[in-house]
C-alpha cells in the first residue's frame, strides 16, 4: 500500500526482503533443524518489530484478521495467529475465489450459499430461472438454497457484524502479550 509521504509507507514495502524471506512466507519449512528455526525467530521478531513500527499497522492487522485471508507474515502475526485471533473474535473469513473475481464460470462449481441468497434477495424480481443463469448452476440447485434459507432457523439469518477495530487491537494484545508501540518515524 503506497501513500504519498514516506511517513506513510508501510515497513513491508520499506524492505521487502525481509517481508518476503521464505521462512516468513512459508513457516512450515523452518521445521527441522534447530538453526532454521532460530533464523525463522529472528526474521518473525524483526518483522514484527518493523510492523509495531508502521504507521499503517491497525488498518492493516484489521483488514489482515477480519476482511481479507492473506498468507505470509502480516501485521506482526503469522497465518496460524490471525486465525487464533478469528476464533478469538468468532470471525469467519473465506478464502478469495480468485476465479469468479475474475468471472471465470466452470461447470460443476461449487455454490457460495449466502451468494444465492444474497442475490436472490438483491432481486427479487427476478425469476429463479435468472437467476441461475446468473450464477451460471441449474434451476434445481437455486431452488435447492432458497429451500435451505427459508427452512434455516432464525438464529442463522442474523447479519453478521465486524468487531471494532479497538476488539481486533485488544484480541491481538491478548494473543501476543503485546500492545503496540506507537513510535511514529518522521519524513
Amino acid at each position: 500500500m503506497l501513500h504519498s509521504t514516506s511517513a506513510q509507507r508501510a515497513a513491508c514495502i520499506e524492505d521487502p526482503a525481509l517481508f518476503q524471506h521464505e521462512l516468513l512466507e512459508e513457516p512450515a519449512r523452518a521445521r527441522g533443524d534447530a538453526a532454521r528455526q532460530r533464523q525463522a525467530a529472528l526474521l518473525q521478531a524483526r518483522a514484527a518489530n518493523a510492523c509495531a513500527q508502521c504507521p499503517l499497522f491497525e488498518s492493516c492487522l484489521y483488514d489482515a484478521v477480519v476482511k481479507h485471508d492473506v498468507a505470509g507474515f502480516v501485521a506482526g502475526t503469522t497465518e496460524t495467529q490471525r486465525g487464533q485471533l478469528r476464533a478469538t473474535l468468532g470471525v469467519r473469513v473465506e478464502p478469495e475465489d480468485l476465479d469468479s473475481l475474475a468471472g471465470v464460470v466452470r461447470g460443476s462449481h461449487q455454490l457460495n450459499h449466502e451468494e444465492v441468497v444474497r442475490l436472490r434477495q438483491a432481486n427479487p424480481h427476478e425469476s429463479l430461472e435468472v437467476l441461475a443463469m446468473r450464477l451460471g448452476c441449474s434451476l434445481s440447485t437455486v431452488k435447492r438454497h432458497m429451500r435451505r434459507a427459508r427452512n434455516a432457523p432464525a438464529e442463522n439469518k442474523l447479519a453478521v457484524v465486524r468487531p471494532s477495530m479497538q476488539r481486533v487491537l485488544d484480541a491481538f494484545a491478548a494473543l501476543l502479550g503485546r500492545t503496540r508501540t506507537r513510535e511514529r518515524r518522521v519524513a
